[in-house]
């Protein structure tokens, strides 16, 4: 079931079983399906390259497997993503042929293909360690929202910023837009590699955002601007709200 240009791009979508808010979370029925399927579905139609899901549990691990895609088991004490997207990374491709890695996080199971593929184009430039997403702010209350994660960047087009910072206050001061992060990353595998291994950071741990730790480290991450934040499932609401999206849908 996996498709498209699967030499050089690898989509990894971690999946961990434990949830305070939605316990057991990857196997939660959306329209029939496990959502960790739903977002494994999502991502092939984005066609971008061989997808893998990093589990956690055998149950999940099943799950994946039963509905025709690649899982492989990763360690229940991962501290992040990354780290368990890394390790999945190692077993998953260990001669090196993926030069990219396209992070999506296993809890959008209403993501569009299109944020998925954009998420590569900033990687079009050479200089560029990570890529990331971004949606302008049209809500007043998210502009002071902390759960709202806002990127602070330089234009580089009407499309694109370079991230100088990732912040949960209102920022940047002034006049102008501001911008929403979606966390869905594509790494050079190099990035990746270094990004794991650096310890957190000062102003990571101060904010708790896991991406400070590349900037404080001088590594580039460019962000894409696209249209709509897809919906983060962590609460029964946002569970249900995901049900009524696809089933509209199917």
């Amino acid at each position: 079931m996996n498709h498209g240009n699967s030499g050089k791009a690898l989509v990894l979508i971690p999946a961990r079983m434990a949830s305070t808010r939605l316990p057991g979370k990857p196997l939660a029925d959306i329209c029939g399906l496990p959502m960790i399927v739903q977002v494994a579905k999502r991502a092939a139609e984005a066609d971008v390259g061989r997808i893998v899901v990093a589990v956690d549990h055998r149950d999940v691990f099943e799950a994946v497997s039963d509905a025709g895609f690649e899982a492989i088991m990763t360690r229940v004490d991962h501290q992040s993503g990354s780290d368990r997207i890394h390790e999945a990374l190692l077993k998953a491709d260990p001669h090196g042929e993926a030069e990219i890695v396209i992070n999506v996080q296993g809890d959008l199971p209403t993501i569009e293909p299109g944020p998925i593929r954009a998420a590569l184009k900033p990687l079009e430039n050479a200089a560029t360690d990570i890529a990331t997403l971004t949606v302008e702010i049209t809500d007043e209350h998210e502009k002071t929202n902390p759960n709202v994660v806002k990127v602070v960047g330089s234009p580089l087009s009407e499309s694109r910023l370079r991230a100088l910072y990732f912040t949960r206050a209102t920022a940047p001061h002034g006049a102008g837009p501001l911008y929403h992060h979606i966390g869905l990353y594509a790494y050079r595998r190099k990035a990746l590699e270094t990004f794991v291994s650096l310890k957190p950071s000062v102003l990571e741990k101060r904010e708790s955002l896991e991406q400070l730790r590349a900037l404080e480290a001088g590594m580039r991450i460019d962000v894409e601007i696209v249209n709509s934040v897809p919906l983060g499932v962590d609460t029964p609401e946002d569970l249900e709200k995901a049900r009524r999206i696809l089933s509209v849908k199917a």
